[in-house]
């Protein structure tokens, strides 16, 4: 049965936003200016499995699609709507947040937990709101392109995975982060969430 234009145009816009805002993040990411590559000093190997869990997320909302250019579920017009409004806001602004965290980093950012010769606690940005802003931007990148394309049960694992992969980072990271900066790394935490903004 096939589902007339009309009903096809808020996914099908949608869609195209949250895939305009993968190919934006892409080419910004690969096209921006590198920083000199600094000296590593530490590097924790337990933050690999995070990064397979979280690539695992993303490949089960892409590899399990719900049929493009339809609905997640049956809803009423204007609450599809607005469910389109959230995941395309969603994914501009994670976009945001992901290539403003790596541009504060400079130097300091890399897929794997390390350190590097004169590093730093950064503490401005993104930083001034959450521990590990990069996390929360891939959080909502996931959570649009699921919303966009995916089916309700994958997303619901995919997101498992990509809690469980992220606190697998986290805590491998600040492992390294608090033997480095002691009292002024627990008093930023204190204070700061780790990936959502008053929540965790």
């Amino acid at each position: 049965m096939s589902v007339p234009f009309e009903l096809q145009l808020i996914p099908t816009v949608t869609f195209a936003f949250v895939m305009l805002s993968w190919w934006v993040f892409a080419g910004v990411f690969l096209a921006r200016k590198k920083p000199p590559k600094a000296p590593e000093t530490k590097k924790d190997s337990a933050s690999r499995w995070g990064i397979v869990l979280q690539g695992l997320s993303y490949g089960i909302v892409w590899g399990i699609p719900r049929g493009y250019f339809i609905p997640l579920v049956p809803m009423p017009r204007l609450l599809e709507i607005a469910a389109a409004v959230f995941t395309m806001a969603a994914s501009v602004s994670s976009v945001w947040i992901i290539i403003d965290a790596v541009r504060t980093l400079g130097k300091q950012w890399s897929f794997q937990a390390r350190l590097v010769e004169g590093h730093k606690l950064i503490v401005s940005g993104p930083y001034q709101r959450m521990r590990h802003p990069i996390y929360t931007g891939m959080f909502g990148i996931l959570l649009a392109t699921g919303l966009s394309v995916s089916r309700w049960y994958a997303l619901a694992v995919a997101v498992l995975l990509f809690a469980l992969g992220t606190a697998i980072r986290v805590r491998s990271e600040e492992k390294l982060l608090r033997e480095t900066f002691g009292d002024d790394f627990e008093a930023y935490a204190r204070y700061i969430p780790a990936v959502l903004p008053r929540l965790f």
